[in-house]
């Protein structure tokens, strides 16, 4: 398996554990796998840095404003970040 297949896998199976623990879908944001539509007005975050495609977000959105938490070197540390932020 590529390691862009390897990373996708990391957020769908991020977004698969957020739906079984049941949190609501407008909550979080994963980039290419779960982006709600209409863009809810605040929720968590996880994308790729703006800029740096190498690199990895997570943070909040709210009032239309992006706002940065953490940037990580790999998705899979971001997904455990955004899972953390959501699940505790």
């Amino acid at each position: 398996m590529s390691s862009s297949a390897e990373a996708g896998g990391h957020r769908a199976a991020l977004a698969a554990a957020l739906r079984a623990a049941g949190l609501p879908p407008s909550l979080y944001w994963i980039e290419g796998t779960h982006q709600p539509a209409p863009l809810p007005p605040d929720f968590l975050y996880l994308r790729r840095v703006p800029g740096d495609a190498g690199r990895w977000e997570t943070g909040g959105y709210e009032r239309g404003r992006w706002t940065p938490y953490a940037s990580h070197a790999e998705e899979s540390e971001a997904c455990a970040h955004l899972r953390r932020l959501l699940l505790g």
